[in-house]
């Protein structure tokens, strides 16, 4: 049912109308009776602080959503509810309940994410939820997640990604994405000073609190990250994700122990799928970079693909120190880079590549690495 309704949807629009979510929430938000709502905005990161600040909440006695995106293998996968994805029985009935709240022009014209982000706001704001952690697309101030009055903001790290509807500078991205923090923020440690620039500036205009990670956390915290990390064998960019989030829970007067955070990393973040098999849905220079810093001193076959609006060869260039080979998976997307040009790239950088073969061997180790459609793709290709 939502699925054939979804299916009818394009994934991706050339031109975006950043007038029609918000015209469409103001008329509808009276049936709505939402929970607290932790807005997560950023380049890298949202997923596992999200699902690291949602699990907390949950395990500290709080029920708590988390929506997420995009998936990997199932829609499910983006509405997340007390621990568990949401059932298919759930998500058709919150679909027939918000079929019945728009009308046939904002069924027509609402996009994908849009539509689906209805969707899981409706879901828990029935299911009378305590919180919610609602991680942000691709965007900022225009995002379709920006129109819900939060009590929060998470920055993650600011990096080049989707310049071309975000802007081809860090200032023009920080400035978008800040630009939807409402009362306070909570700023991540960054790697380029212009994002602090850009939320000094915007906090003094738009009258919202900043508080930077580093300073919110104490000594005793530290003790405690460091022995969950250590336990959970974290690399250090998702002990940073899990630092921010225990920010959160700070902020909001909550507390934690080793236990509130164990085994809470979202799946396809550095997952180790088989004894020699690492995923990642990483997909630009920043998630290259804590890679190459978590795995330098080994060697692995890269099983990659790109989008076409990827800086792919800088990726691979950053990726040079731990690669032995590429191996090019088939990725069936409009939005993938042709084949030509990305083996054209390949051998430009003088990287030993091949097509994948479907064949994985035991005495090699492998990296799976380009995109969320890239683990898709091998997920469903490795499992059989």
């Amino acid at each position: 049912m939502l699925e054939d309704f979804l299916n009818n949807k394009p994934l991706f629009y050339n031109e975006i109308d950043y007038t029609r979510m918000p015209r469409v929430w103001q008329r509808i938000k009276k049936y709505f009776k939402l929970p607290k709502i932790i807005h997560l905005i950023g380049t890298n990161g949202k997923g596992t602080t999200g699902r690291f600040l949602a699990t907390a909440l949950l395990r500290e006695g709080h029920s708590v959503g988390h929506y997420t995106s995009p998936h990997i293998l199932e829609f499910n996968e983006r509405i997340w509810i007390n621990g568990h994805n949401a059932t298919n029985e759930q998500l058709d009935t919150t679909h027939l309940k918000l079929l019945e709240l728009l009308n046939q022009e904002e069924l027509n014209s609402l996009s994908y994410f849009e539509y689906t982000t209805l969707l899981a706001m409706l879901l828990y704001s029935e299911a009378k939820l305590e919180y919610v952690v609602l991680e942000a697309g691709l965007g900022g101030e225009h995002d379709a997640t920006a129109v819900f009055e939060n009590v929060l903001t998470l920055l993650t790290p600011v990096d080049l990604d989707h310049e071309s509807f975000l802007g081809d500078t860090i200032e023009a991205i920080a400035t978008t994405k800040v630009k939807a923090v409402q009362k306070a923020t909570i700023v991540a440690k960054q790697k380029h000073k212009e994002v602090y620039d850009v939320v000094s500036a915007l906090s003094k205009s738009k009258d919202f609190l900043v508080y930077n990670v580093q300073k919110c956390v104490s000594s005793e915290d530290i003790v405690m990250l460091n022995a969950i990390a250590q336990d959970e064998i974290l690399p250090h960019y998702l002990y940073d994700n899990m630092m921010l989030s225990l920010t959160a829970l700070k902020y909001l007067g909550i507390g934690y122990k080793k236990e509130t955070f164990a085994k809470a990393r979202l799946f396809g973040r550095l997952s180790k799928i088989a004894d020699n098999i690492l995923l990642d849905v990483g997909h630009n220079k920043l998630a290259a970079q804590a890679i190459v810093k978590v795995l330098a001193g080994k060697k692995y076959v890269l099983i990659y693909n790109t989008y076409k609006d990827k800086a792919y060869k800088e990726i691979l260039e950053i990726l040079r120190p731990i690669i032995k080979r590429v191996e090019v998976i088939k990725v069936e997307d409009m939005r993938i880079e042709s084949e030509e040009k990305l083996m054209a790239a390949l051998k430009e950088l003088a990287l030993e590549h091949v097509a994948f073969n479907h064949s994985i061997q035991s005495e090699e180790e492998y990296l799976v690495f380009g995109s969320f459609s890239v683990a898709e793709r091998f997920l469903k290709e490795y499992n059989g």
